[in-house]
């Protein structure tokens, strides 16, 4: 879905209309899970966060190490599977309406990153800037280091996301010459990178089911959206039964963990690499989003709710980013002056605890989604993106090779700063606590995307 602002932020009035004039033929609940997928795992890192201050500064633990017997409330929180269902539908339905009008693969992907890399870009910028001045300010290279890391957590995701977001053309010409051929195939790959790492203790055997297993569900979006995938209850409700039986056989006497997050310390993790364990609990939530579609779409025809799904969705990935940042603000604003008590994990007083910090959470990250929300709001109308789109490619061949070159260097240069990012840990890395190599490939891969829109606003 698609917003136009003009430059303003998103009011009331503006989210009504356009809730009201949403197409008949879309898939309400499409929007709905993808929202729900985000608030959900939001949520969840905010309960499994466990900040502690004492006369050492701050620390903190992983909830899920000190109270074992969560692990299992994992299995509802871990809904990355579901984005990546919704996605894959939202990419191919994307990129079947824009080729049908004319628009080339390579525009195409240039659009659908530039959207995921805008709000990013401002986000790392943020962060380093926000370091430089912490250090100028006489705070600590460690409590920055921290500080950094923790808020730069959500870049996981766009880390997955992205290169199967880059993918989905080509994945899409598979899809429509294989059909569901091409996810089983994918899910008998991740099966056979867990039995290369944890059978044959290969190092580095599964290393590939960072994107393995990720296609895998995004490609089952391919057939949900085109129809190839039964959505009957007779088809659901095997898959969500058949998904659930084989995670807890694999849970219960298998080497896998009961917790579908990454749990510090934990030899085995089923998000790092992913798993055949996770791939399961995606059969699972698949089956259960295809029960529920009949019943959703319906409720959604009410306009309050689907204006409430609008909002969400047009600063989806601006909330995702900066939901960690928020606990940051509020950590350092809230434990050095003991205006928030720290009882022990799991104690009463501590359970009790969660609810008035999820609501501070809350605020904080309304507060920043207002100040940095307008970067994804302001997309321009789809009509408009197709006309630009078609523009380009009407352009000499010449220019075209150009434009396509330098899109794939900067989707491989953004690609590998994410990367770079994801896997720094909380040292300090001067000067903006962030590896200065991976920033930099990052920033490059951006500027590269940038000079294309810069030629072409030229001419």
């Amino acid at each position: 879905m698609s917003y136009s602002t003009e430059g303003a932020w998103p009011g009331s009035r503006r989210l009504r209309r356009l809730a009201e004039e949403t197409p008949p033929q879309r898939d309400r609940w499409v929007d709905l899970l993808r929202a729900l997928a985000i608030v959900l795992v939001v949520i969840g890192h905010w309960l499994a966060t466990v900040v502690t201050y004492d006369q050492d500064g701050f620390g903190g633990r992983h909830v899920l190490e000190v109270l074992p017997w969560a692990q299992a409330l994992s299995w509802l929180f871990q809904v990355m599977p579901v984005f990546f269902l919704v996605g894959g539908f939202a990419n191919a339905a994307s990129l079947r309406s824009s080729m049908s009008q004319g628009v080339r693969w390579q525009e195409w992907l240039f659009g659908r990153a530039d959207r995921l890399l805008r709000p990013t870009t401002a986000f790392l910028v943020m962060v380093g800037a926000s370091a430089m001045v912490a250090r100028a300010l006489g705070a600590g290279p460690e409590l920055i280091g921290r500080a950094v890391w923790l808020a730069t957590i959500p870049l996981w995701f766009l880390a997955a996301y992205l290169p199967v977001t880059v993918l989905t053309p080509a994945m899409h010409a598979l899809h429509r010459r294989w059909g569901l051929a091409v996810p089983v195939v994918l899910a008998i790959l991740v099966g056979v990178g867990d039995v290369a790492r944890l059978g044959v203790q290969l190092p580095y055997g599964s290393a590939a089911n960072f994107l393995l297993m990720w296609l895998a569900v995004h490609q089952v979006g391919f057939a949900w959206q085109d129809g190839r995938l039964p959505t009957r209850w007779t088809a659901a409700l095997p898959l969500a039964a058949g998904g659930a039986g084989c995670l807890v056989l694999l849970t219960a006497a298998g080497p896998y963990p009961v917790s579908m997050v990454a749990v510090p310390g934990a030899q085995v993790k089923n998000t790092s690499p992913p798993t055949i364990a996770l791939l399961s609990l995606a059969a699972a939530q698949t089956g259960l989003v295809l029960l529920l579609r009949k019943w959703g779409n319906r409720w959604l025809q009410r306009t309050r709710p689907w204006t409430a799904v609008v909002a969400v969705n047009a600063v989806i990935l601006t909330m995702f980013l900066w939901h960690m940042t928020a606990v940051v603000v509020v950590a350092i604003a809230l434990y050095p002056t003991r205006i928030f008590p720290q009882p022990q994990v799991g104690t009463a007083q501590w359970l009790l605890l969660r609810l008035p910090w999820l609501a501070i959470l809350a605020a904080v990250l309304a507060f920043l989604v207002m100040l940095f929300g307008w970067m994804e709001w302001r997309a321009s109308p789809r009509s408009g993106r197709v006309r630009a789109e078609k523009d380009r490619s009407r352009r000499p061949a010449a220019r075209q090779r150009a434009d396509t070159a330098l899109t794939i260097a900067g989707l491989a240069g953004a690609q590998a700063g994410l990367v770079g990012v994801t896997l720094a840990g909380p040292e300090f890395h001067a000067p903006a606590g962030l590896p200065a190599g991976a920033l930099l490939a990052y920033l490059a891969g951006v500027v590269a995307m940038r000079l294309i829109q810069w030629r072409a606003d030229r001419t």
